[in-house]
């Protein structure tokens, strides 16, 4: 007995030890298994993603501010119809969290499985509005997990088949799970970048928001300032 009782002992010191280690994994990084998961879901989203780009229709760049103002929204919304829910719409890099991810269409449970959604209420770039995209904080490729070091001035930059925008952080904000207004549009261009709060629960959420600051059509180099081509 006293032999079963020294095995079991020494059962329940690894059996915590191991929770332990796991625990401080995922504080301090993400859950491994699902992030695996993610990690493929990724691979495949990057290919289709390419190919929608390829097959999307490029228009030759707009020539002026004006038409430039003229064909975003244009662009913007034929792309948002064309989006199916779980298609792959843009692909997001944030230099500050070391971030280049495909985002997916929708937030459901089993699409932010594959990478940050676009919320289907909301709009795309382009179309002056507000642009609401969520991500997992700490499981499924925790691509949000340090989405509170981002900072004032960070660039986010968000690639399209219609053109590739500059976003700039202005700030964040904690909020309510339940307060939904924060999905409601301004009526101008705004990037918001949502998570929950604090890590490993839900009763909040973090919102990082963005401003645009320029846009760069495909196949031109040159970046034109956002307020350049903001509807007056």
């Amino acid at each position: 007995m006293k032999r079963l009782a020294r095995i079991l002992g020494t059962l329940m010191i690894v059996a915590g030890l191991g929770s332990l280690g796991w625990a401080v994994t995922v504080w301090q990084w993400q859950d491994p298994f699902t992030a695996f998961l993610t990690y493929r879901s990724q691979q495949s989203l990057g290919s289709d993603f390419e190919q929608r780009l390829e097959e999307s229709t490029r228009r030759p760049a707009p020539a002026t501010a004006i038409a430039i103002r003229k064909a975003l929204p244009r662009d913007a919304v034929d792309w948002r119809k064309d989006s199916k829910k779980g298609d792959p719409v843009a692909r997001l890099r944030i230099p500050r969290l070391g971030l280049n991810v495909v985002v997916v269409n929708g937030t459901d449970t089993n699409t932010l499985k594959r990478g940050p959604g676009r919320y289907l209420g909301s709009a795309m770039p382009g179309e002056g509005e507000l642009v609401y995209v969520a991500g997992h904080r700490t499981t499924y490729g925790a691509p949000f997990s340090k989405i509170n070091e981002l900072k004032k001035g960070d660039q986010v930059f968000v690639e399209l088949p219609y053109g590739t925008f500059e976003y700039t952080i202005t700030g964040h904000r904690i909020v309510s799970a339940s307060k939904i207004s924060e999905l409601k549009s301004r009526g101008f261009e705004q990037l918001a970048l949502q998570a929950c709060n604090p890590r490993f629960f839900a009763t909040q959420r973090i919102i990082a928001y963005a401003k645009p600051v320029a846009v760069t059509h495909p196949g031109d180099d040159t970046a034109t300032p956002y307020e350049a081509i903001a509807a007056p």
